[in-house]
């Protein structure tokens, strides 16, 4: 599938299917190249011995910033889960004492 969208796009833009083949390569050296990158900077950031009051402060800090970015539900939007909740519940309690009657039924009338 992917060759299929490769050969599209070489035919669309017309491009030599080796200058498109070279750019591919390039990009993956340059994406394993990033990937070290990224490791090695990730050991220094560990590597790094912070006393406990500051990495407590830094996960305050991103408690708080994750707070910021919850869509809290008006009072509204409350009672309205809270309805839909209950009568989903009344609903199924309903629908599977039923199937219960039923299923009596059905072993008295066979006994």
């Amino acid at each position: 599938m992917a060759e299929v969208r490769k050969r599209k796009e070489v035919e669309n833009y017309k491009i030599d299917e080796t200058q498109f083949h070279k750019k591919e390569n390039n990009k993956k050296t340059d994406n394993k190249k990033e990937k070290k990158n990224d490791k090695k900077n990730t050991v220094k950031v560990s590597s790094d011995k912070k006393s406990l009051w500051v990495r407590f402060r830094i996960f305050c800090h991103g408690v708080k910033s994750e707070f910021k970015k919850v869509h809290w539900p008006t009072k509204k939007d409350m009672v309205k889960y809270s309805v839909a909740t209950v009568l989903f519940i009344v609903f199924c309690s309903l629908f599977f004492y039923a199937i219960d009657v039923i299923f009596a039924l059905i072993q008295s009338i066979f006994r």
